[in-house]
């Protein structure tokens, strides 16, 4: 009998990790890294199970690292099998995961440098030759073009509107002595409608098992147009007469940024300003994105009456350590876009450690943040932040722009499921407990669907 064991993104948001086992085979689904407090992070550090040399394959939804960052570990402990995942992940994998490594490496240095970290010596997770030997094991599937990871399972992949290349997993298990194979959905992230630069994710089939996330599943995003909300932080930085720094996914994020600015500066709604993409993984990202340029949708331009734009002379990409540190002299209007997304790591902490004392400092929080994040400490109101060893006081204005989340809210999800006839059993996964909590009441209520949100570790049998 087939069986489902939730091994990550269960309670919480990040390292999604979902193992099928038809009983002659195993397919994991995503393989993320724990983020968030240090009780999660701690997670990362425990041998997997089952042991890694046992799993056949994986099915790869997108390569945000709460999906993606734990597969040079897996690697490193033994898989040795093929990653199945859509093009444009594929092309966008080795720059995430090589960035995870050299962060985790240099936080370790630092740490071991300046004496706090616990261990002694600090240690990264994975490094970049294990990083190697995952992208050798990639087998890239186009989108809708059904593929059979292990005997016996078959997938294809759809849009989910959430990133660049990002997919949401349609797979059929087929079982001796059973007429019809099990159908199971696995949403992945499913992105919002009408987000910038993204497609709308497509409606899922109908299946037996549904593994549904719920990142706000209790909550719906106010009415909102990126544009406007954009341009009115934007404004308000400006006034202010100090920079706006923006801690940014560097893959996704960023480039909706970029193109959304230069659409309101070319549209002459804000003045022309500096705007630096400060991560050598975002700079890079861009030829990625400019490579599939049929995946995006440009409408916020069109609206405007302006040529899309991903780059111009007035967008600096700052690759280099020197480039980097060069931003620290500029005074004045500008805007930072920086890694990583959460403060968990990257540039964005050294630009937090110089700006945030300084009251002309602006810092735009857009997009979701975990518990135990600096992201949500500054959310929250701290008065200080910690950052490599140091509590940097905040003094800048923290604001917030839900219009460039990622994630579909309630109302979304419920309008992705649409007519969908209701699975034997719906598992939410990737969502903190009140918001997953909140999407099952949800589904009771308004589709009478009896939704189950799975503990770490638990193990179901999909009859």
């Amino acid at each position: 009998m087939t069986t489902l064991t939730f091994l990550g993104a269960a309670g919480v948001v990040s390292g999604s990790r979902h193992l099928i086992d038809t009983g002659s085979a195993r397919v994991l689904v995503d393989c993320g890294l724990f983020q968030g407090e240090k009780e999660l992070r701690e997670r990362n550090w425990v041998r997997f199970e089952p042991a890694p040399d046992s799993i056949d394959a994986v099915v790869l939804t997108h390569g945000h690292i709460d999906h993606s960052g734990f597969l040079p570990r897996l690697t490193r402990e033994g898989f040795r099998g093929r990653i199945h995942t859509a093009p444009p992940t594929a092309d966008l994998l080795g720059l995430l995961l090589y960035d995870s490594a050299k962060c985790q490496a240099e936080d370790a240095l630092y740490a071991n440098r300046k004496g706090y970290a616990k261990h002694r010596p600090a240690l990264p997770l994975y490094e970049e030759q294990d990083v190697d030997r995952t992208l050798r094991l990639l087998a890239p599937v186009p989108r809708l073009e059904w593929f059979e990871p292990v005997p016996g399972v078959r997938c294809r992949f759809h849009d989910a509107g959430h990133m660049l290349g990002s997919s949401f997993v349609e797979m059929e298990v087929t079982e001796p002595g059973r007429s019809q194979p099990l159908r199971i959905v696995f949403s992945g992230d499913v992105g919002r409608f009408d987000a910038p630069l993204y497609n709308d994710p497509v409606s899922p089939p109908a299946c037996d098992y549904l593994i549904c996330e719920s990142t706000y599943g209790n909550r719906d995003h106010p009415p909102s147009k990126p544009l406007d909300e954009l341009e009115a932080a934007t404004k308000e930085a400006i006034a202010r007469g100090g920079v706006m720094l923006v801690a940014s996914f560097a893959i996704g994020r960023s480039q909706q940024l970029v193109y959304l600015l230069r659409t309101l500066m070319a549209a002459g709604r804000l003045p022309e300003i500096p705007i630096w993409v400060d991560s050598p993984m975002a700079v890079d990202a861009m030829q990625v994105f400019l490579r599939h340029g049929a995946e995006h949708d440009f409408s916020e331009a069109k609206l405007e009456g302006v040529a899309a734009s991903l780059a111009s002379p007035f967008v600096r990409m700052a690759k280099t350590a020197n480039e980097s540190k060069a931003i620290n002299s500029h005074e004045g209007p500008g805007i930072v876009i920086a890694s990583s997304g959460m403060m968990n790591g990257g540039r964005i902490l050294h630009h937090l450690a110089q700006r945030l004392p300084d009251p002309k400092t602006t810092v735009l929080v857009a997009g979701y943040q975990a518990t135990g994040t600096r992201g949500r400490t500054l959310i929250d109101g701290a008065r200080f932040l910690r950052i490599h060893g140091r509590d940097i006081p905040v003094r800048a204005a923290i604001r917030r722009v839900d219009a460039l989340s990622g994630h579909a809210d309630r109302r979304e999800l419920d309008r992705w499921l649409g007519g969908m006839p209701a699975p034997k059993r719906t598992f939410l996964v990737h969502g903190e407990p009140p918001a997953a909590r909140g999407l099952q009441e949800f589904l009771r209520e308004t589709r009478g669907w009896e939704a189950h949100v799975p503990r770490l570790g638990e193990r179901v049998a999909l009859d």
